[in-house]
């Protein structure tokens, strides 16, 4: 093995970075995040956001918590059953009034939607149930 002395001197390696680099490349850097910065400000004016906070704040109501969340959802599926299956009035001044789903169905089955495009010849005809094959 050799001597650890007959090796030279450590030392760091002159030619991967010249000072010159250095003293001219931070500046230029510097000058280019400043220009960038002045040119963004320049192309998007007033976007700078206040980000103020102005006082007094305002006060939100405390979110309402569940205790059973099974049953308010029963009850809730409840009443939508009753409202769906009941008559009453939407808009009573306009004269507008809800009836029972099934009711509501059966009438626009036999009635149709005014103002709903009238089905083409040949979408009726694709439609028509065709007799099976039999071999």
């Amino acid at each position: 093995m050799a001597d650890e002395s007959a090796l030279s001197p450590a030392r760091h390696e002159p030619t991967d970075v010249s000072t010159r680099v250095i003293r001219l490349g931070v500046p230029i850097l510097v000058a280019a995040v400043i220009g960038l910065s002045l040119l963004v400000m320049w192309l998007f004016p007033g976007r700078i956001v206040d980000r103020t906070i102005h006082l007094p704040l305002p006060r939100y109501p405390a979110p309402g918590l569940q205790v059973s969340p099974r049953e308010d959802m029963a009850k809730f599926h409840a009443r939508e059953i009753q409202w769906l299956n009941s008559t009453g009035w939407v808009d009573r001044k306009n004269g507008v009034v809800h009836i029972p789903i099934g009711e509501a169905m059966r009438k626009i089955a036999q009635e149709g939607i005014s103002d709903w495009p009238a089905p083409r010849a040949e979408q009726l005809q694709s439609e028509q149930p065709r007799p099976e094959a039999r071999p």
